[in-house]
C-alpha cells in the first residue's frame, strides 16, 4: 500500500505550488491512474514517490514505512519507468538489461535467467542482440518496462508510459500492464490518454495546478455524470449533454431538429466536465 500524506512541493521563485497538500492512498495490487494537463504536478508527484525529488513538506509511506532516499530496503519495492526514453541506445537489448542487473547487485546467473524471462514476456527475445537505437518506439517502451521488472518490484510507477506511441503499440503496452495487475503488482501511472486510464486503472485521480479534485473508479465517475451522452453541434462547436438512461437521451433528441449524436459516456467526458475543456493544453 502507498500512502501519500499532505505532499507539498514549491520550487524556488515559482509563483504557485507544484503540489499543494496532495493526499492519496493506493491499495496493494491496485492500478491507480493520475490524470491532468501539462504542468498539473503529475511528474513532480512521481519523482517524489520514487525519491528522485524531495517534497517541501509531507510524507509518503510504503506498507506503513516512511520512504526516504536512505531507505534502500523500501526503495527496492518500487521501480520507475520515466516519461522520456532513458536507455543506452548504443547497447544491445540484452546489454541494457544486463547492465541494469549488475547495477542492482544481481548475480550473473540470475540476470541471465530474468533477462530470458522478461524479454520473452515483452516479445523482445528476437531483438536481444539488436542495438536499442534500432527499436521502434513501442519496443523501446517495452524494454524500459522489462528493465524495471528485472528487480522483481512490488510497485511499478510509470510516467506517461505510452506517450508518442501509435494506437497499436499503445494497446500492446496496455495489455502488458493489465497482465501485471492481474499478477498482483501495484501500478501507479500518469497519462494524458484518458482511454488508457479507463482501460487499465481500477481508480483514477484528477489533478490540476497541484491539487487533487476527484478520486474514484472510472465506472462510478461515468455513471455519476450519466451513462449516455448526446453531442449537439450548435454555435459552431459541439456541446455534450448527459443522461442516466438511453431513453432520456432519445427523448432529448426528439425535442430538437439540431444535428445530434447519441453515444456512451467516456471517462474523457468526465475529465472535461469536471476540470474544464482547457485540460490537455499546455498549462
Amino acid at each position: 500500500m502507498i500512502q501519500i500524506k499532505d505532499i507539498t512541493k514549491k520550487y524556488p521563485k515559482a509563483e504557485q505550488y507544484a503540489l499543494d497538500k496532495v493526499s492519496l492512498e493506493i491499495g496493494t495490487g491496485e492500478a491507480f491512474g493520475i490524470l491532468g494537463p501539462n504542468g498539473a504536478g503529475k511528474t513532480t508527484l512521481m519523482s517524489i514517490i520514487t525519491t528522485l525529488s524531495r517534497p517541501s513538506s509531507g510524507n509518503i509511506f510504503v506498507d506503513g514505512e516512511l520512504i526516504t532516499r536512505k531507505r534502500n530496503d523500501i526503495k527496492r519495492k518500487l521501480s520507475f519507468v520515466t516519461q522520456h526514453i532513458s536507455i543506452r541506445k548504443d547497447m544491445t537489448v540484452r546489454e541494457v538489461m544486463e547492465l541494469s542487473g549488475r547495477l542492482s547487485g544481481m548475480s550473473g546467473r540470475l540476470i541471465r535467467e530474468k533477462c530470458d524471462q522478461l524479454l520473452e514476456y515483452t516479445d523482445l527475445s528476437d531483438k536481444s542482440k539488436n542495438c536499442a537505437r534500432g527499436l521502434s518506439g513501442g519496443q523501446q517502451r517495452k524494454l524500459m518496462i522489462a528493465r524495471a521488472l528485472l528487480s522483481d518490484p512490488e510497485i511499478l510507477v510509470l510516467d506517461e508510459p505510452t506517450v508518442g506511441l501509435d494506437p497499436h503499440a499503445r494497446r500492446k503496452i496496455w495489455d502488458m500492464l493489465i497482465n501485471l495487475k492481474l499478477r498482483g503488482m501495484t501500478l501507479l501511472l500518469t497519462t494524458h490518454y484518458i482511454e488508457e486510464a479507463e482501460n487499465v486503472c481500477d481508480r483514477v485521480a484528477f489533478i490540476n495546478k497541484g491539487k487533487v479534485s476527484d478520486v474514484d473508479t472510472p465506472f462510478k465517475m461515468i455513471n455519476d455524470l450519466g451513462k449516455y451522452a448526446a453531442d449537439v453541434f450548435e454555435e459552431n462547436e459541439t456541446h455534450s449533454y448527459f443522461f442516466p438512461e438511453i431513453q432520456d437521451a432519445e427523448e432529448f433528441v426528439s425535442s430538437t431538429d439540431k444535428m445530434i449524436r447519441i453515444r456512451e459516456t467516456t471517462l474523457e467526458d468526465v475529465f472535461l466536465n469536471k476540470m474544464g475543456e482547457g485540460l490537455g493544453r499546455e498549462a
